[in-house]
């Protein structure tokens, strides 16, 4: 059933008004017509929902009763991802979302080609917390993951205190991952296509950041952070559910 997020907190056995651009959706695009139904959520719980009408971009809806709540993942993730050219990072982001991830902070890297000016910034970072959104509603997420503005990658090492800090690297051992307990949090870093130099790789390392190398052959800058993702939710996540 088609899912749609509602920024207005969401009760039960209610009506609600729907405007903008998720109600020109539902009426211009998909063309959904008085009596179909679809399912709303607001990041917190999601409830069947009835079309009873609506015009252009107002659309008019009746609640039911709340639908279960799929709970996030048992470990908190965090994804520090080397900004990248085109349209991978709008992949990546998409596919973290898919993956459970729970923080997504784009990073400014020294080998990293992209460096947005301010507005320009702000209009992808825009972007990203809509391919998000987007993500949670095909997935079927009832949380919303953060998507944290860009910044430089020093800034975000010393901000960090997740559980495990794991830094991505072809070159690092031990291959795989340290032995330990289920951690509550990881954090995860990833550098861009030409890789993280010796030196961020140092100064993560000096920072408490443990090296993570996945298998024998070098993935790229998108595939890395799902390969990485997978795992973690296959070892401490909720894929063993």
């Amino acid at each position: 059933m088609r899912r749609f997020y509602s920024t207005q907190p969401l009760q039960p056995q209610t009506d609600i008004q729907l405007e903008g651009q998720v109600a020109r959706h539902m009426l211009q695009v998909l063309r959904m017509q008085p009596g179909e139904t679809c399912v709303l959520f607001d990041g917190q719980s999601s409830y069947p929902a009835e079309l009873l009408g609506g015009r252009k971009d107002q659309a008019q809806l009746r609640l039911g009763a709340a639908l279960p709540v799929l709970p996030p993942s048992p470990v908190q993730t965090h994804l520090g991802q080397a900004i990248s050219k085109g349209d991978k990072m709008d992949w990546v982001v998409q596919k973290a979302v898919e993956l459970g991830v729970t923080a997504i902070t784009p990073l400014y890297t020294q080998q990293g080609d992209v460096r947005l000016k301010p507005d320009r910034e702000l209009k992808k970072w825009q972007q990203w917390q809509q391919i998000a959104l987007s993500a949670c509603e095909q997935c079927g997420r009832d949380d919303l993951p953060v998507i944290h503005p860009p910044q430089k990658l020093a800034d975000w090492l010393v901000a960090r205190e997740e559980a495990l800090k794991l830094v991505l690297h072809p070159h690092l051992t031990p291959a795989g991952l340290p032995a330990q307990p289920a951690p509550a949090s990881v954090a995860l870093l990833i550098g861009p296509e030409g890789g993280l130099t010796e030196q961020e790789v140092t100064q993560a390392q000096s920072a408490g950041w443990s090296g993570l190398r996945l298998g024998p052959r070098i993935l790229r800058t998108e595939t890395a952070p799902v390969a990485a993702l997978a795992l973690v939710q296959h070892l401490w996540g909720d894929w063993t559910n």
